[in-house]
């Protein structure tokens, strides 16, 4: 059984810590034969009487004394040095082009994709180096544009090849039998 100290009610819910009516921590108390099995050794609520206040009053208003005052001085305009910041060239439509153009010559001849992927590599690159024949300030990667376009035009010319000796072979198997 355990008892609430503030108003003195009983429980006997061994499960229950706290009174009901108050919140109180409950206490155990000895009943004779069962011994100190349920003693409770748990610390014991604190009340504080009053909130904590953490600017109480009393306290000083103005710093120490012993402190200096600090003075604050404008920085010259001219201590720092003015860098220039650099902007690099726009790079997309070049790497677009090139990515495409590896694209066509190595995943292009699953199911023919490269047909679509050799072209879109070959005006990519176009449009990107008249980007930079126009304005190579802004716009970048001249080298990467021309790998897109010589990829998509090899794969373009394999194709080509491609069809033109399976069209022979056909056309030959078809003469010979």
């Amino acid at each position: 059984m355990k008892q609430c100290p503030r108003c003195g009610k009983t429980y006997t819910d061994a499960n229950l810590n706290f009174c009901l009516d108050d919140g109180e921590l409950l206490s155990v108390m000895s009943s004779p034969g069962v011994g100190d099995a349920f003693r409770d050794d748990s610390p014991p609520t604190v009340m504080l009487d009053e909130a904590r206040r953490t600017n109480p009053a009393g306290w000083p208003s103005q710093p120490l004394p012993s402190a200096p005052p600090v003075q604050w001085q404008a920085a010259p305009v001219n201590q720092f040095p003015q860098f220039q910041a650099t902007v690099s060239p726009n790079l997309t439509l070049a790497i677009v082009s090139l990515c495409l153009g590896i694209s066509s010559l190595t995943i292009g001849w699953c199911c023919y994709i490269g047909v679509l992927l050799g072209p879109a590599a070959m005006i990519t690159g176009f449009i990107a180096m008249s980007q930079n024949k126009k304005d190579p300030q802004r716009y970048g990667g001249r080298g990467m544009a021309i790998g897109g376009i010589a990829t998509g035009a090899v794969y373009l010319a394999l194709m080509v090849l491609f069809v033109i000796v399976y069209g022979a072979a056909i056309f030959l198997g078809s003469l010979s039998g």
